[in-house]
């Protein structure tokens, strides 16, 4: 017979043969390993768009001032206020950067001590966040320093 389903209630789903297939428990999942890499991988996208973006930003005043320098017409000042916002841009990159491989490092800590079967390793994920946060710093000085 059929339990009447509840209003406002979730469905509840049975995934026994997943986890039998998989032969893990919930707290040995290791789909949440595998979910916090995507994750991980998602926010070293988002900064270095943050960073590309911030980049273009401040190269672009520069580029309208030569582009005026070519059709003949006096050259404005130094593009100073498109340096800044696209510095600011690159540098919440790098920090989206940093922080997302600091909370990856956090959590597979955490997990290691919850489900023990898991080896302590933070692979390229975590190498490619804080390669990429130095790669805009140095952006940044260049910007600042030109």
């Amino acid at each position: 017979m059929m339990e009447p389903i509840r209003q406002g209630a979730p469905p509840i789903i049975d995934d026994s043969p997943v986890r039998s297939k998989l032969n893990a428990s919930a707290d040995d999942d290791p789909r949440i390993m595998l979910a916090a890499e995507r994750t991980l991988l998602a926010w070293i996208r988002t900064g270095l768009a943050m960073m590309g973006f911030g980049f273009l930003v401040a190269k672009f005043g520069l580029f309208l001032r030569e582009m005026t320098i070519l059709q003949g017409g006096e050259p404005t000042q130094t593009p100073r206020l498109s340096l800044w916002i696209g510095a600011s841009m690159i540098v919440l990159g790098v920090v989206v950067n940093f922080l997302a491989g600091v909370e990856h490092i956090r959590f597979t800590r955490h997990w290691q001590q919850m489900a023990a079967r898991y080896e302590l390793r933070y692979g390229m994920g975590v190498a490619s966040a804080m390669v990429l946060a130095a790669v805009g710093i140095l952006m940044v000085a260049h910007l600042v320093s030109v």
